[in-house]
């Protein structure tokens, strides 16, 4: 029996369950997603203190766009202002990057996020993966694109291509797959998320809201992951 280490390295989250902490209150859905933002920075607190070594967070996905055109904004006006409080408090223990297609998004955004990236490039005590305009299928298509432009250019062999090669060409490139997904407000679904690193990893599903959830919750999941049997394809000792 392979019993895991008891801490996860990689944790991954789908920050779900916004619009309905929203709702259930009565407020406008932009009102959860501001609630959600300030669970962002308890959960990532969180997890640099008990030393989680990566952190990925989705954020926006590729479908997401198809919300109404003021929650988009809404969204979008969010991490304006997550990136004005990372460039005023210049944490030096993490490093921060996005992942994700930015060409759809606004150029200031592009522009700021560029630049946190760059001044985080150094941290070293942990890995903030935040996805933005996320899909894992866009995402594999990308790093498949890339691949065969290397073939049709002469410069790969097909038959050289393997897991490790591919994983290179995905926005997580250097960085371990996800041990373990969380994902709260009782939905039990993966919503094209991480779709190629997500192989072994142990899903955690928590019948709670993004903005109700808390490092307690979070050391609840660490509890589950710890008493799972990964057997990575084998059997049970």
């Amino acid at each position: 029996m392979q019993q895991t280490s008891g801490m996860p390295t990689h944790i991954a989250i789908i920050m779900d369950g916004n619009g309905r902490w929203a709702k259930q209150r009565g407020l406008a859905r932009s009102m959860g997603h501001r609630e959600g933002a300030k669970t962002v920075e308890i959960i990532t607190r969180h997890c640099l203190e008990i030393g989680i070594g990566h952190l990925t967070l989705f954020a926006f996905s590729t479908e997401n766009w198809s919300r109404p055109k003021a929650e988009v904004e809404a969204i979008m006006n969010l991490l304006r202002d997550y990136l004005t409080q990372c460039e005023q408090q210049q944490n030096r223990e993490v490093r921060t990057r996005f992942i994700g297609d930015r060409a759809p998004l606004a150029p200031d955004l592009v522009r700021r996020m560029d630049a946190l990236e760059a001044a985080t490039a150094n941290n070293t005590r942990m890995n903030l993966n935040i996805a933005i305009n996320y899909g894992g299928r866009d995402e594999i298509l990308h790093a498949a694109r890339r691949l065969a432009c290397l073939v049709a250019e002469g410069k790969l062999d097909p038959r050289d291509i393997d897991a490790a090669l591919f994983s290179q060409g995905l926005y997580t490139a250097g960085q371990p797959d996800p041990d373990m997904i969380i994902r709260p407000s009782g939905e039990q679904r993966l919503s094209n998320f991480l779709l190629w690193q997500c192989a072994y990893a142990e899903l955690i599903y928590m019948d709670k809201l993004w903005p109700d959830f808390t490092p307690a919750d979070l050391d609840t999941a660490i509890a589950l992951y710890a008493g799972r049997d990964r057997r990575y394809g084998g059997i049970s000792g």
